[in-house]
């Protein structure tokens, strides 16, 4: 029975990364906004479906927009830090981030957040979507938003969407196969993983895993053959002697029947009953082969029904219904240009990615067009761009897309769907919706050139809209710069290097552990160091990286091999790294 209606300018439908970044963007621009959420916690993919170690915009001159304001305040609130895994420079406790968004919300009084709820149907007039039916009440509103983990408002407005592989003769991709064939037939989408954690109990026996249906200990053999138990378990080590559970190939990936997703809400709820017995069996699997000392975690997450509180609150989808749009992100518009480090420009950009092409299909390694560099002393990704159009629908106004739903390719799908860029596509997306509202126009109607200018000029979190590696946003110069190539993009830099550089210093009241000791240059973008001060570390050799381009070109062009030098950085244990932030050579 419907109870309430309520009117509003701006309707989010779903509290994932996108969503979340939406709807707060939306309301510090001023709009009249209502966020709905299925889950009780905010975030998605980096804290309700447990990724706490997210991929991607690593480097400080991509820390931009609500993305940098929200690694900011994880330094800040994170106990112990966020150098605690090797799989990212950033691994936090879920709690942790979680509380960060639901304090952003709380401090909106033009936002009103309501959990626990799903979009049953929509409201059109004409070709217009004019408002979304709950379970307990309705939302009108003049600017839609589908950020649902899985593209529903699609479905339920029956705007065209994609589901699938596309072949190579769609689009000319590199990486697309030529013909249908089993795998595209088996995995239509990329695979999803319930993620769980576990905790080191240390000299305490932990309690037993209790095995769940169809435990086959075949499908994970040889899990971490070539890693070792240590580093293993260290790919996603988070504080508190936690470990994120989010393990490839023979892991807990699960895409048995994944097309049920979208069949029917009891198929998805099948499938995600097996998902979680699919990782709770991995869990099993560990614990029997690494002993007692590592169980499932307590209480990191609200508790699904019989189980402890180590399971995220949802699968981590990695792939969605995915919008047919005003233009279509394709892998061509990820790669480099040839003989650059950066990927075209496009006009419309409104938010930045950088990420490796990255595919999950249970058992098998897909090979794709490489697009990762040597950067800092580790791999980095190509930097891209991320087109308005690819938010819109061809036909229908009233409506934008936020999450994995946007309009991208299969293949492209594996660099787009990342944390940082989804959040950066959200809060694209909740100004874009603000902006509706000031101009009274649809969103395809929006001068693009205003959305751009309100992200790169918004007072609390600008966003990066040109990728440029040596440009950190805290440069004096990095609006001029981020409007210069707006406004002549074929002068972009194909080293994706501008002109303009911050000096070092600019960079010291940042410095944490001070270490003196030898460098070795190994190859290009190859460092290691060998501390001789401190003394707790006298004589270790480390792996040397750097997020700074001015430190990065330190490394390469003012450093020889076998100097002795005293720097300032951060040790990092899971990766045997230490992460670089001044050299004083």
């Amino acid at each position: 029975m419907m109870n309430q209606t309520y009117t509003v300018d701006v309707l989010v439908v779903g509290g994932g990364t996108g969503g979340t970044a939406a709807a707060i963007q939306a309301a510090r621009r001023g709009a009249k906004t209502i966020l709905v959420s299925e889950f009780p916690w905010l975030g998605g993919m980096l804290t309700s479906a447990g990724v706490s170690a997210p991929d991607g915009n690593e480097l400080e001159a991509f820390q931009t927009g609500l993305w940098g304001e929200f690694l900011r305040e994880l330094q800040q609130r994170q106990l112990g830090g966020l150098d605690n895994s090797w799989v990212s420079f950033f691994s936090y406790d879920p709690r942790v981030g979680g509380e960060i968004f639901a304090d952003w919300v709380q401090e909106l009084p033009n936002l009103n957040w309501i959990s626990g709820q799903v979009p049953r149907s929509v409201f059109q007039e004409g070709n217009c979507i004019t408002g979304v039916e709950f379970q307990d009440f309705t939302v009108q509103a003049k600017v839609i938003l589908d950020a649902t983990e899985l593209g529903d408002l699609l479905a339920l407005a029956e705007i065209p969407y994609r589901w699938g592989w596309e072949l190579q003769s769609e689009w000319g991709e590199p990486s697309a196969p030529v013909s249908l064939n089993a795998l595209t037939a088996k995995y239509p989408v990329q695979a999803p993983t319930w993620v769980v954690l576990l905790q080191d109990y240390g000299e305490v026996v932990a309690p037993e895993i209790q095995v769940a249906p169809n435990y086959d200990p075949s499908r994970f053999a040889g899990a971490w053959d070539n890693y070792g138990a240590e580093a293993f378990l260290n790919y996603g080590r988070l504080p508190g002697g936690l470990f994120m559970i989010n393990w490839p190939i023979c892991g807990n990936d699960y895409g048995e029947g994944v097309a049920r997703l979208i069949e029917s809400e009891t198929a998805r709820g099948e499938f995600g009953t097996e998902c979680l017995y699919h990782s709770q069996n991995f869990a099993y699997f560990i614990q029997s082969q690494l002993g007692r000392r590592f169980g499932l975690a307590n209480n990191v997450f609200p508790q699904i029904p019989n189980q402890t509180g180590a399971f995220a609150l949802h699968p981590y989808y990695r792939e969605s219904r995915r919008l047919v749009g005003l233009t279509t992100v394709t892998e061509q518009d990820i790669l480099p240009i040839t003989g650059a480090r950066v990927a075209a420009l496009k006009e419309d950009a409104i938010a930045i990615g950088n990420y490796a092409n990255d595919h999950h299909y249970p058992g098998i390694k897909f090979e794709l067009q490489p697009k990762s560099i040597r950067w800092g002393g580790r791999l980095t990704g190509t930097p891209f761009t991320i087109p308005y159009r690819c938010l819109i629908p061809v036909e229908t106004d009233g409506l934008l897309v936020c999450e994995k739903n946007i309009s991208v390719s299969h293949i492209a799908n594996g660099a787009t769907r990342l944390q940082p860029v989804v959040m950066g596509i959200g809060q694209a997306a909740g100004m874009a919706a603000a902006l509706c509202i000031e101009l009274n126009c649809q969103p395809r109607d929006l001068p693009v050139r205003v959305l751009q200018e309100a992200l790169l000029r918004d007072r609390r979190s600008p966003a990066a809209i040109i990728p440029l590696f040596n440009l950190s946003p805290l440069h004096p110069n990095w609006l001029y710069w981020q409007l210069h190539y707006l406004d002549n993009p074929e002068t972009y830099p194909v080293s994706g290097n501008c002109p303009d550089s911050l000096p070092a210093q600019y960079f010291q009241e940042k410095y944490s552990n001070c270490f003196s000791g030898i460098l070795h240059k190994l190859a290009p973008q190859e460092y290691r160091f060998t501390i001789t001060v401190p003394a707790p570390y006298q004589g270790q050799t480390w792996q040397l990286v750097t997020l700074r381009s001015h430190v990065d070109e330190q490394l390469q062009s003012s450093l020889y091999n076998q100097q002795t030098l005293k720097l300032w950085g951060r040790l990092n244990y899971a990766g045997n790294w230490l992460l670089v932030e001044y050299i004083d050579s």
